[in-house]
């Protein structure tokens, strides 16, 4: 058989020492540090970075039916130790019959190095370790060897901006132990685990990669249910196992793309029932799909009314009005704005999915913790506002004759493309549902609903081309069009505002400036390019030349800082952390936990309307409730993570976890009542 050839090629390889030395290097390792100047005593953190060529793949510290795990031996200074490896989610491969957990992708196994104490500032600690590991293909294995070492100096522990984000986005990666004790029952040759799940939390693609060996027949399918607060995973026992029941299993349980549980079960009673589990199905029980798509219609639908939408969405029913009583060119304009409208929920939509399908943890107001986005669209809207007041035109949004030429089609095209765009800051009732349930359904299950959203958005322009009796009751063309269009101004500019406000919350004043900057630099030119068509080239040269220069002066003092928060709260809050929750927790007193953001609307209206009240502040008081905040404005991997861990792709999130128990989910529409409910009041 092919695969004991290769497994009799691979132990020749492992007893001769030359032959492995040999072999070239198909997965790369290499060894870091979070920091190269830790303080003596201290605790570093360091990342054997492992990176396999196209093709091949490593292996996780259980491999499974074949292959070899990261064994490493440490060289290590005197009164220096190291942790457990950390591992992050591993992938199942099976080949030929055989189950492997692997990586095939770039990853790293992250341990804890304690540094003794009494070192002098400036002591070289060199760190090495004697490395092996096993690279395959699904044809081939070939062991692989290598000394790992990193030089690190006593010093002041500072953590550079590129390191501290490299070790972010691994520790992202692991999986988080479990705060409860799982259970496991073993019947005849078939073994099943329950372990404690919350009923509102989403899972995608469960699957329990067990630590304790020889027990578990790793190729076997693992039929999943959930029944209430519980998951139960089923699997067969090992042709190997003797019968002995063991004391406790360790394993980690994966709940989503690269999101895990690290678990302990001890032997116990295993619930009954439940409902099935399927493989890329969530383990939340989701509302029939007729049902979103209505939600995501109406949450479309209602997008209309908001101030990013409206003024758009009256200047194309005026064009409409305007063009007169042509039936069929007022369905043809319609069709290419719904079409543009359509078409770019799709493909925002799409991206979302594809970016989580990469590992990142994102929702559908992910694109506003990204500075250069909320610049690109506060200059959007400032080139919309300056073009509302008659300072220059477009044709996509001018009253003329370009709406009735078939090359009018075109600039209703790219408006319901604008459209779209500028909806995307925008989230309104039963969006919320609809787009959460586009994060876990399969992918064209997940795209109907995101283009149901555009149809939802151009509804109401199809309904005005479409039903003659409401396109005639839209007021006739005059003079007072011009003043309706310069009102349109209003919310378009309140909107820009928001977002330069925005865009200094996540970087600064500077960054206010440069936009400022930057928006009247491309208004100076576009009005001037307007002018030079009267007047000659010559005030295009002055007008523009004069904007660069000031700006090139500037630019030097305008170097980007990150946001500095010094806000006054009503509520007193402590920054989230999980550490810090878990101190909580043990010691025993109520918390409330709730995630906020700036760019987050729902966020803001719950805070001003609830929780920074003076009633509040004394609940809170009163029940010696410890509140924890999260704020998410900016991207942080530990908040991405605990959301995904509790079901949530963004914020609000509230939790409120009474003395001794576990964490109750609050509304996202929070009100006095809920607080008093859930501090027992």
């Amino acid at each position: 058989m092919k695969l004991i050839g290769i497994w009799l090629a691979l132990w020749a390889a492992l007893l001769t020492g030359s032959a492995a030395r040999a072999q070239p290097i198909h997965v790369h390792a290499a060894l870091e540090a979070e920091t190269l100047t830790p303080a003596a005593g201290s605790t570093v953190t360091l990342a054997i970075t492992m990176r396999p060529d196209p093709g091949w793949h490593g292996y996780w510290l259980n491999p499974g039916d074949a292959g070899q795990g990261l064994n490493l031996k440490w060289a290590l200074p005197r009164g220096a130790s190291v942790g457990v490896l950390r591992f992050p989610v591993p992938d199942t491969l099976v080949i030929s019959g055989l189950m492997n957990y692997v990586y095939e992708r770039p990853h790293a196994v992250l341990v804890d190095l304690k540094l003794p104490a009494g070192l002098a500032p400036g002591t070289k600690v060199p760190i090495a370790a004697d490395a092996q590991w096993l690279a395959c293909t699904d044809r081939i294995c070939v062991p692989q060897q290598g000394r790992l070492s990193i030089e690190l100096m006593i010093g002041d522990a500072r953590i550079g901006a590129e390191a501290a984000k490299r070790f972010d986005a691994w520790r992202a990666a692991l999986p988080v132990p479990l705060d409860r004790t799982a259970r496991y029952a073993v019947t005849g040759k078939r073994i099943e685990i329950a372990i404690p799940y919350p009923a509102t939390a989403a899972l995608s693609e469960p699957y329990f990669f067990p630590v304790t060996t020889d027990l578990f027949d790793y190729v076997a399918p693992q039929p999943a249910r959930r029944v209430g607060d519980w998951l139960v995973i089923e699997s067969r026992l090992s042709k190997a196992h003797d019968g002995a029941v063991p004391l406790s299993i360790e394993g980690l349980l994966r709940i989503g793309k690269e999101q895990g549980l690290l678990i302990k079960a001890v032997a116990g009673a295993i619930p009954a029932g439940g409902e099935p589990v399927g493989g890329s199905v969530p383990g939340t029980k989701l509302p029939p799909l007729p049902l979103l798509l209505l939600g995501a219609l109406l949450g479309g639908l209602i997008l209309n009314i908001m101030p990013c939408v409206f003024p758009i969405l009256g200047l194309k029913a005026l064009a409409l009005a305007k063009a007169g009583s042509d039936e069929r060119e007022a369905r043809a304009d319609a069709l290419a704005y719904s079409t543009g409208v359509i078409l770019s929920c799709v493909v925002l939509g799409g991206l979302m999915l594809a970016l989580r399908a990469g590992g990142e943890e994102i929702g559908w107001a992910f694109q506003l913790q990204e500075p250069g986005f909320v610049l690109f669209l506060f200059l959007l809207m400032t080139a919309i506002t300056a073009n509302l007041l008659g300072l220059f035109e477009i044709g996509s949004f001018s009253f003329g004759d370009a709406l009735t030429r078939k090359s009018g089609l075109v600039g209703s095209f790219w408006t319901g493309v604008l459209a779209a765009l500028v909806a995307t800051p925008c989230t309104g009732p039963f969006m919320a549902a609809a787009l959460g349930a586009a994060l876990l359904l399969p992918t064209l299950e997940a795209l109907a609903l995101f283009a149901t959203l555009g149809v939802g958005i151009a509804l109401p322009f199809l309904a005005i081309a479409y039903v003659p009796a409401l396109r005639n009751r839209l007021p006739k063309p005059g003079p007072w069009l011009n003043t309706f269009r310069k009102a349109m101004a209003v919310p378009m500019g309140l909107t820009a505002l928001a977002l330069l406000w925005l865009l200094g919350r996540l970087q600064g004043p500077n960054m206010v400036v440069l936009a400022v900057l930057l928006a009247l630099a491309s208004l100076a030119f576009v009005i001037a390019l307007h002018f030079w068509m009267k007047r000659g080239i010559t005030i295009v040269a002055l007008v523009f030349g004069l904007v660069l220069a000031c700006g090139w002066m500037l630019m030097p003092r305008l170097a980007i800082s990150p946001m500095q928060t010094s806000q006054t709260s009503v509520l007193p809050s402590q920054p989230f952390s999980e550490d810090r929750l878990a101190t909580l927790r043990a010691e025993g007193g109520p918390v409330f936990v709730f995630f906020t953001a700036d760019w987050c609307v729902t966020c803001k209206v719950n805070e001003a309307a609830v929780l920074e009240r003076t009633e509040t502040a004394k609940l809170f008081a009163d029940k010696g409730v410890t509140v924890l905040r999260g704020d998410f404005t900016r991207r942080d991997p530990a908040i991405a993570r605990f959301l995904a861990n509790h079901g949530h792709a963004g914020v609000p999130l509230y939790l409120f976890y009474p003395k001794g128990d576990n964490a109750k989910v609050l509304p996202q529409i929070l009100t006095q009542a809920i607080l008093k409910d859930a501090a027992g009041e």
